[in-house]
């Protein structure tokens, strides 16, 4: 799974997830994107899935590209444990996604086979999602 090597902090506050994706919005390295259309966190797991299910639908054909990482840890107390006596151990990583951001990027296919894998892929992950081609503007709102 993902993770960062090394952290500053490890254990981190929550945080909000307002706004649109002013980085990371536009299909830079393949032909074509996976964007976000809601904000939602995305755990190691869920990218590890949809890495999967779109590489298997490829067929070692073309490139696939992960633009996002987990970041920030969550964390949790164990279970039957009293309040108080500090936050929780780290559980998991996840990525902090924002409307309009690009989170995979395909190349080398051909658009039926990309369709195809990007929505195989958006299937693995807990928001709404969109196909989008090189070139296609993502209007404001996360709207493509």
């Amino acid at each position: 799974m993902l993770m960062p090597k090394r952290v500053k902090r490890r254990r981190v506050h929550r945080g909000r997830m307002k706004g649109v994706a002013t980085r990371g919005n536009k299909v830079t390295y393949g032909s074509y994107g996976l964007v976000a259309l809601e904000p939602a966190w995305i755990t190691s797991n869920q990218i590890e899935a949809a890495r999967i299910a779109m590489t298997r639908s490829i067929r070692r054909g073309g490139k696939v590209y992960i633009k996002i990482f987990p970041h920030k840890s969550v964390t949790k107390k164990p279970a039957e444990v009293r309040m108080g006596s500090g936050k929780g151990a780290p559980e998991y990583w996840v990525a902090v996604v924002k409307p309009g951001r690009i989170m995979f990027e395909i190349d080398g296919v051909t658009e039926a086979q990309a369709k195809e894998a990007i929505r195989l892929a958006s299937h693995k992950l807990p928001l709404k999602c969109k196909f989008i081609a090189k070139g296609q503007e993502i209007v404001k709102g996360g709207e493509a």
